[in-house]
């Protein structure tokens, strides 16, 4: 084919879990890094699961990463319709083909007689494949459990023999077909399974390539089984491998957030999250880990992608995203931290205040929402004093000097601002005799309550002479 077209195919069933933005993120990039098509499609056929709640919140997930999609829901396309639901028409019209043809039959088996069937084989050590019970019924049999009320699924008929491909990241992968045998691609009620639907849909969307995680192996022979009943051209595959938690375990709530929505309420950002998560997988030539999206779009290659599980490293996702923070424009960062300021003695109308405070405290945060907790130190009215190192230092007689002759140093300003502190600072260490930690130490106590912090020039320039005044004056003996 002349264009690659590559699919991301969500189920609305809940939020977008880490591992299916990462899947999300290397379509987007690999469509983008050939001039291909990035396909949204949601599979939406479970239908006591999917919500249209659901379908909302990953398409509002994914326009934030950026992952703009060239076909799909709220953009159309010449494939659609792009939600599975409203192609159960497509599926029908391909069922009938796959009957025509004779790779499918009627299956009368219940879900209890199908259950005990495969208890019994896994006791006597067997796989536990469907045993072709239905392929060789009379039409007699056919009519008699139909009278007692009985729908059919529909399996596909499998052949026997060896099913491979050559697998873009894994190599050549291989399957005997006796492994699962004839499977079901259509319920009882009328509904496609996930194999079969991936397949049509697959088909008639012409993808090229199918990029997904490598728990999708065993589905990939069936599902190359039945293209090859169609008649169509088989995709390439890549299978990427899991993404693990810091234990190696398979990621899950216990490691912490696992979906985009729960990131992006605890402040990560969206250049953020596409960057860390497509090194889950892949890694630049350079050596470099903080990449804009454009770098990993143009040095993106398969075959720099990693076979091995993926480690989510919290701290190195929190690295990063300071990183980004610190190198955002400063305008918008202001603007983007704004609904992440839950304290309400921040008075965000002092637009001139919140945007030094802001400038002066991303060196030392790593996500929006810990500038509301950083950000009170510029905007409380009284020094909180938790610290019992912090408790000890006020009571020295050091400290002591140190507060005395900075409220008289003081008194010689009209106001505060950066070079008036240091100058004061200078009269308090000539006056006191005091240098070092011992000199400075004390005051940023007396200012923020803590030991250490950012450059007390800016926090003093932001508090101003009266309220430095006041907290100092709070701790004289």
């Amino acid at each position: 084919m002349n264009q690659i077209r590559v699919r991301f195919a969500p189920s609305p069933t809940g939020h977008l879990h880490i591992g299916n933005a990462r899947t999300a993120i290397l379509n987007w990039i690999f469509a983008r890094k050939y001039g291909g098509r990035f396909i949204l499609r949601i599979e939406d056929t479970d239908i006591e699961r999917s919500t249209v709640a659901s379908e909302e919140t990953i398409l509002d997930d994914l326009k934030w990463l950026g992952l703009n999609w060239d076909e799909g829901p709220e953009v159309g396309g010449d494939f659609g319709p792009y939600r599975q639901s409203q192609r159960l028409q497509l599926y029908d019209s391909h069922l009938n083909l796959l009957k025509e043809k004779g790779h499918v039959y009627p299956c009368y088996c219940s879900e209890e007689e199908l259950e005990t069937k495969r208890q019994a084989a896994l006791q006597r050590g067997e796989n536990p494949r469907y045993n072709q019970k239905c392929l060789s019924l009379s039409k007699s049999e056919i009519k008699s459990l139909e009278a007692e009320g009985r729908k059919p699924a529909w399996r596909f008929r499998v052949r026997k023999g060896e099913v491979k491909w050559d697998d873009l990241l894994k190599g050549e992968i291989s399957f005997d077909s006796e492994y699962f045998g004839d499977f079901v691609i259509v319920r009882s009620d009328g509904m496609p399974v996930y194999n079969f639907a991936a397949v049509v849909d697959d088909g008639l969307m012409k993808i090229t390539h199918v990029i997904r995680g490598d728990d999708h192996v065993s589905n990939t022979p069936k599902q190359i089984l039945m293209q090859e009943a169609f008649g169509w051209p088989l995709p390439k595959f890549c299978h990427i491998p899991m993404i693990l938690g810091p234990d190696r375990t398979r990621l899950s709530k216990r490691h912490g957030a696992t979906s985009v929505d729960e990131l992006r309420a605890k402040g990560y950002l969206p250049q953020t999250l596409v960057n860390f998560l497509s090194l889950l997988s892949w890694a630049s030539e350079s050596g470099d880990e903080v990449l804009p999206v454009e770098r990993i779009i143009g040095e993106f290659a398969i075959n720099r992608m990693s076979k091995s599980p993926a480690v989510f490293d919290i701290v190195k996702l929190n690295w990063m995203n300071g990183v980004y923070i610190r190198e955002m424009d400063l305008a918008l960062l202001v603007q983007t931290v704004q609904p992440f300021l839950k304290n309400p003695l921040i008075d965000l109308r002092d637009e001139s205040k919140l945007r030094k405070a802001i400038e002066l405290l991303r060196e030392s945060v790593e996500t929006l929402n810990q500038f509301s907790d950083a950000l009170d130190i510029l905007y409380r009215e009284e020094v909180k004093l938790n610290d019992d190192e912090a408790i000890e230092i006020i009571s020295r007689k050091s400290s002591q000097k140190v507060y005395w002759a900075f409220l008289r140093s003081l008194q010689n300003f009209d106001s505060l601002d950066g070079g008036t502190f240091r100058t004061i600072m200078k009269q308090v260490q000539k006056e006191a005799g005091i240098i070092g930690k011992d000199l400075w130490v004390p005051i940023r106590v007396a200012l923020t309550g803590k030991i250490h912090g950012p450059d007390l020039a800016g926090i003093v320039e932001i508090l101003g002479k009266e309220k430095c005044e006041k907290f100092v004056r709070s701790l004289v003996n």
